[in-house]
């Protein structure tokens, strides 16, 4: 087993990772990594301990919903280093928190849509039209807040 990053080809840094093989030579080729470099003999991508690095940072962002034109923002910002960019990245890190937040809100909606549908369904196969009748009444107020 390899211990160094740099002995990383394409296919170990992508199971790495996360992203597909396809996935890292776009993020090379848009810009989002640098230069990734090469084995001399072969050509291949050799990913060392930076460009490893800056894929795992964009593997979690891209995993929180963060888009390729918000991590071409954080790079660019990171890149600056100021107190301006500073704030941006506050601003950039907590819109996508509040995105996330809201995802999270509404799969719980889901969440209990689908547990009241089982209750609906568990009333059914008992023969329980008490229980069914609850539990529509249930869905039908979940729905509500889709």
């Amino acid at each position: 087993m390899r211990t160094r990053v740099d002995d990383l080809g394409i296919a170990e840094m992508a199971a790495r990772s996360g992203f597909s093989e396809p996935t890292l030579r776009y993020y090379e080729k848009i810009g989002l990594l640098g230069p990734v470099p090469r084995d001399v003999d072969s050509g291949h991508r050799r990913y060392d301990e930076a460009t490893a690095a800056r894929i795992e940072a964009l593997a979690c962002l891209r995993s929180a919903g963060v888009g390729v034109a918000d991590l071409r923002r954080y790079l660019d910002l990171l890149a600056r280093g100021d107190a301006e960019s500073a704030a941006a990245q506050r601003d950039l890190f907590s819109a996508q928190a509040a995105r996330v937040e809201a995802e999270i809100a509404r799969l719980r909606v889901r969440a209990e849509y689908l547990h009241r549908k089982t209750d609906l369904w568990d009333a059914r196969v008992r023969g329980d039209a008490d229980a069914e009748r609850r539990a529509v009444a249930a869905v039908t107020e979940v729905l509500t807040r889709f």
